[in-house]
């Protein structure tokens, strides 16, 4: 580590593009690249580095910051920030920044080919084809023009699913809470209750906060209008899997893709592979069911382009320091 006290350091604790640490070193920070290090070791040291940057390996929670005397910043490669006590952190005059913008184009492209993978029954038929079978009524897909579809969340990647799909010629009803006027050349901005009447296509959007853990539930479903397709690309405990797994057996959701799940990791990195529920099993068996291991936004273009965005808001920051 570079002993120079007027370098901010920082401390890398997860592997992130190497083109981040490569920025930040030219412009005069001093970087201490260290992917594999463990939370212990992170409590121990925390207190020698200026700034941090992180995905989700560990929580930085108020114990945690509170070791942190020097801390100045927080990067979190991505966009979810529930793994950062940010209220904490931010009472210690500790910016938390985060990079939505930068897998938000990979993470829409990857909600529509769900879309269209799970309605077109696309998936299920190259398994079958692969097995010597060659079924085709029984894989009669379902067209998204003419559907209403209704996105929960109008931000990074709301707006950039919904770009990909304007060539479907579907009606795209957008609803977010923190938002007004966002109508645009690809949604109308909308309230609730027109999602409840009108939606043939829902996606969730949206952070995972207290407000919106398990926000789509036996009620929040019963309220639809119509029977519904549903696409998740945001966090896995936005979705009560056991009242979806209910919905799925009765019809009122006729199919789910999920890219993310309630069972995985706080890392995201794997699945809790212990006593995993009856409902994970009955989704690995649906065959309505569409399943990617989080990485809507996992792209080589969302990788660089990530490390690029979080190292000009550091930069932009903390220049005057370097």
């Amino acid at each position: 580590m570079d002993n120079n006290p007027e370098k901010l350091k920082v401390l890398f604790i997860d592997s992130v593009h190497p083109l981040l640490a490569e920025k930040l070193t030219a412009a005069g920070l001093d970087c201490d690249y260290r992917p594999e290090i463990t939370l212990s070791l992170v409590e121990k040291t925390i207190h020698h580095y200026d700034g941090i940057i992180i995905r989700s390996k560990f929580r930085l929670d108020r114990e945690m910051l509170s070791k942190a005397s020097r801390l100045k910043f927080i990067g979190r490669v991505g966009s979810g920030l529930e793994n950062i006590d940010v209220e904490y952190a931010r009472s210690r005059n500790v910016v938390c920044y985060n990079s939505p913008e930068g897998h938000r184009d990979a993470t829409g492209e990857h909600a529509a080919g769900m879309l269209l993978a799970l309605m077109n029954n696309i998936c299920k038929a190259n398994d079958e084809i692969r097995k010597g079978q060659w079924f085709r009524e029984v894989n009669r897909g379902v067209e998204i023009m003419g559907k209403t579809i209704g996105i929960i969340g109008y931000g990074n990647t709301g707006r950039c699913f919904a770009r990909c799909l304007s060539g479907f010629n579907a009606r795209i009803l957008a609803y977010d809470k923190y938002k007004f006027n966002y109508s645009d050349q690809y949604v109308t901005e909308s309230v609730m209750e027109d999602l409840f009447e009108d939606c043939d296509i829902l996606s969730l959007n949206i952070p995972l906060t207290e407000e919106t853990h398990h926000l789509v539930n036996k009620e929040f479903l019963g309220r639809f209008k119509k029977s519904i397709y549903i696409v998740n690309v945001s966090r896995g405990k936005i979705i009560h899997t056991s009242d979806l797994v209910s919905n799925l057996k009765t019809g009122k959701v006729k199919g789910a893709a999920l890219d993310v799940l309630e069972y995985e990791k706080s890392s995201f990195e794997e699945l809790h592979r212990n006593n995993l529920p009856d409902d994970y099993l009955y989704l690995l068996e649906h065959p309505k069911v569409l399943l990617t291991p989080h990485i809507a936004g996992w792209t080589h273009e969302s990788n660089k382009r990530l490390a690029e965005v979080i190292a000009e808001k550091i930069i932009r920051s903390f220049g005057k320091f370097i």
